[in-house]
């Protein structure tokens, strides 16, 4: 299978059988925001660009002659940002999804650095996500306040 499909395949399958359902996404739905949280229409349309370039960054790693080990550390990400709601809607609790924001993003920070050595654009492609977990897991803290 060509390294693009199986790519696509595996986040695909990833982030299908991590999404929280409907019903459980409806708690989440309800919550309370900061004020300044005005921007919330645009994050469904910031991730799926995220992932685009999560897509793209694994797959020019695996161009590079990554080893599996590259490969692994993409799927651990995917696996920590994805489960992000996840944990919330089951747990329903704000800290869970705090907790995987902030281990998605060190482990953002690792797979970068091990990344950019060998293949520069691969690891220039994490910094949107790099930029933007923070500003997720933030708000998700500032939600624990309202939401106690």
């Amino acid at each position: 299978m060509p390294a693009w499909l199986t790519i696509l395949l595996v986040m695909a399958l990833v982030i299908a059988a991590l999404t929280p359902t409907r019903r459980e996404f409806g708690w989440f739905l309800q919550l309370r925001r900061p004020a300044w949280l005005t921007f919330e229409r645009w994050i469904p349309l910031i991730w799926s660009l995220i992932y685009l370039c999560f897509y793209a960054s694994a797959l020019l790693s695996w161009q590079a002659g990554g080893s599996g080990a590259p490969m692994l550390g993409y799927l651990l990400l995917l696996l920590l940002v994805q489960s992000y709601t996840l944990l919330i809607c089951r747990t329903r609790r704000l800290a869970w999804g705090t907790a995987a924001g902030l281990a998605g993003w060190l482990w953002g920070v690792v797979l970068a650095s091990r990344v950019l050595p060998l293949a520069p654009s691969a690891g220039l492609l994490l910094v949107p996500f790099l930029l933007w977990s923070p500003i997720g897991t933030f708000v998700t803290w500032r939600m624990q306040r309202l939401n106690r």
